[in-house]
C-alpha cells in the first residue's frame, strides 16, 4: 500500500492511494516556489495578496460540504465538526485579509540619535510547512494563508492519511488566485522532507506534530540554520476551581475533552476540581461522558488502527499501575473508542506525564489553588489551560503561574481566527495566527536614514 492512502478508519475502507513525489516533482516543487517568491511575491502588495485570501475565505464556506466530506473518509470527523472546521479555516483568510496591512505596517523606532528608522516586514521566501492529520483545513490554513501574504510562498507537506485534503486545498488557492508555486502540495517521503529542510532554497519550517517528531525537525532544521516553529503535543489542565453552577461547568469540560473525538493537542485532557466541587462534578461529569453517543455524530471514530492501539495501551498501562476506570471499558470496537475516565492517577505512573490523544479523560481532585498549580506545572508539557473561576482575579492570579502558553478563563478554547496559538516545555515554540503569528517568518528588515 501506498505511504499516501485515503483509508476510512469507520471502516477499514481504502478509498485511494497515491505515489510518493519523485525526486523530480520535489524538485520542480521547490524550483517553483522559489521563481514564485521572487517573480510574484516581491512584485504584488500586501493588498492584493490579501485580496486573493477573501477569495480563498468564500471558497473555504462555498465548499464546506465538500471538504468535510473528504476529511471524514480521511480521519473520522464528524461531518458537522468538518463543516465547521472548513468554515473556520474561511475565518482565518478573512481576518488575515481583514488585518494584514495593518499587522505588516512599518514599525517606526524611536532612537537616541534621532534618525528616521523603521522596521519593515517582508517575506523571507519559501517556507515548509510539515502539517498533522488532525485538523487537516485548519492547521494548515493557519500557517500558509498569512505567510503567502506576507510575501513567502510555502511547500505543504500533509499527513499521509490525508493526501486528498491536500489535494483539495492546493486547488483552493488556485481557484482563489494565488499563482502556481505561491502553494505548493508534495508528497515527500521523510528523507526528502530532510533534503527540503536542509536546501539553500528554503528559509524555514513550521511543523504541527508530535513531540517526537518535531525534535528531529528541529534538529535539522538547526543543522541547517534554518527557524522553525513547532506546535507539537499538550496535557491540558481544567482547573475548576469556584463556580456557582457546576453543570455549565462539566458542559464545558465536556467540550474541552471530546472536541475532535478527544484528538486535539489543546484539548482538555487533566480534569482537575477543587475538593469542595469534586462529588458533584465528578458524578455529573461521569454522566455526560457516558452520555455521548457514537450514533448520534458526537463524536467520532480514532483516526487510524494505530491511534487507537496506542491510546488503549497507555490506558491499560494505567489501569496496571493502579489507576482506576470510572466510565469505560477499553475495549474499541474496531476504530470506535468509548468515551472513558480515569482516575487514581499519581506521579509514578506513566501516564502522569502522557499525553492521551482520544477521548479520556484524567480526573483529579486537589484541596487547594496551590494543589492545583503544582498538578498542573507538573507535565513536561505547556500548550494551554482552562480555569473555571468565578473571581476572575484569583482566576488571573492561578494563570499566572501555570506554565503554559494559553490561558483561557471561564470556558474551554477561547480561539479566534485573529488570536495567536502556541505553547512552551515540549509543547514547542513560536506562534500561529494573530500578527505575531504572521511575523514568525518575517524579515524584519531595518531601515535607517542619515540626516
Amino acid at each position: 500500500m501506498s505511504a499516501f492512502a485515503v483509508i476510512d478508519p469507520a471502516t477499514g475502507t481504502i478509498h485511494a492511494e497515491y505515489p510518493a513525489a519523485t525526486d523530480a516533482e520535489v524538485e520542480a516543487g521547490l524550483a517553483a516556489a522559489q521563481n514564485t517568491y521572487h517573480e510574484w511575491s516581491r512584485t504584488t502588495t500586501v493588498a492584493e495578496r490579501a485580496g486573493m485570501a477573501r477569495r480563498l475565505a468564500e471558497l473555504f464556506v462555498e465548499r464546506k460540504d465538500k471538504l468535510a466530506a473528504i476529511i471524514n473518509r480521511e480521519m473520522g470527523k464528524p461531518l458537522q465538526q468538518a463543516a465547521g472546521e472548513a468554515e473556520f479555516s474561511g475565518s482565518i483568510a478573512s481576518a488575515f485579509a481583514e488585518n494584514a496591512e495593518e499587522w505588516l505596517a512599518d514599525e517606526q523606532l524611536e532612537v537616541a540619535d534621532g534618525l528616521r528608522s523603521f522596521f519593515r516586514y517582508q517575506g523571507l521566501g519559501v517556507i515548509l510547512g510539515i502539517m498533522p492529520w488532525n485538523y487537516p483545513y485548519y492547521q494548515v490554513a493557519r500557517f500558509a494563508i498569512p505567510n503567502i501574504i506576507l510575501g513567502n510562498t510555502v511547500i505543504v507537506r500533509h499527513a499521509s492519511q490525508c493526501p486528498e485534503s491536500a489535494l483539495a486545498l492546493e486547488e483552493l488557492f488556485r481557484d482563489a488566485g494565488f499563482p502556481e508555486g505561491a502553494y505548493v502540495n508534495l508528497f515527500a517521503t521523510h528523507q526528502q522532507i530532510s533534503n527540503i529542510i536542509a536546501d539553500d532554497r528554503v528559509q524555514g519550517v513550521s511543523l504541527t506534530g508530535s513531540e517526537q517528531v518535531g525534535a528531529i525537525v528541529a534538529e535539522q532544521a538547526g543543522r541547517a540554520l534554518k527557524k522553525c516553529v513547532l506546535e507539537l503535543g499538550g496535557a491540558d489542565v481544567f482547573l475548576v476551581l469556584d463556580t456557582d453552577d457546576v453543570d455549565l461547568a462539566v458542559k464545558k469540560a465536556v467540550m474541552g475533552r471530546m472536541g475532535n473525538t478527544g484528538q486535539s493537542c489543546n484539548g482538555s485532557k487533566r480534569i482537575v476540581v477543587l475538593d469542595k466541587y469534586f462529588d458533584e462534578f465528578s458524578e455529573k461529569f461521569k454522566a455526560a461522558i457516558a452520555g455521548q453517543s457514537y450514533e448520534n455524530g458526537d463524536f467520532g471514530p480514532m483516526s487510524s488502527d494505530s491511534a487507537t492501539k496506542f491510546l488503549a495501551s497507555q490506558v491499560q498501562g494505567a489501569l496496571d499501575q493502579g489507576a482506576e476506570i470510572l466510565v469505560g471499558n477499553n475495549q474499541p470496537q474496531g476504530n470506535v473508542f468509548t468515551p472513558t475516565i480515569i482516575t487514581n492517577i499519581t506521579p509514578s505512573m506513566d501516564v502522569y506525564s502522557e499525553e492521551l490523544f482520544g477521548p479520556v479523560a484524567q480526573l483529579y481532585k486537589v484541596s487547594s489553588d496551590a494543589e492545583a498549580i503544582n498538578l498542573a506545572n507538573s507535565s513536561p508539557y505547556g500548550l494551554g489551560s482552562v480555569v473555571i473561576c468565578d473571581d476572575v482575579e484569583r482566576a488571573e492570579r492561578v494563570g499566572n503561574q501555570l506554565d503554559v502558553g494559553m490561558v483561557f478563563v471561564g470556558a474551554y478554547d477561547l480561539s479566534g481566527a485573529d488570536v495567536p496559538f502556541g505553547g512552551v516545555k515540549k509543547s514547542g515554540y513560536g506562534r500561529e495566527l494573530g500578527k505575531v503569528g504572521m511575523l514568525e517568518f518575517a524579515n524584519k528588515k531595518l531601515f535607517r536614514f542619515a540626516k
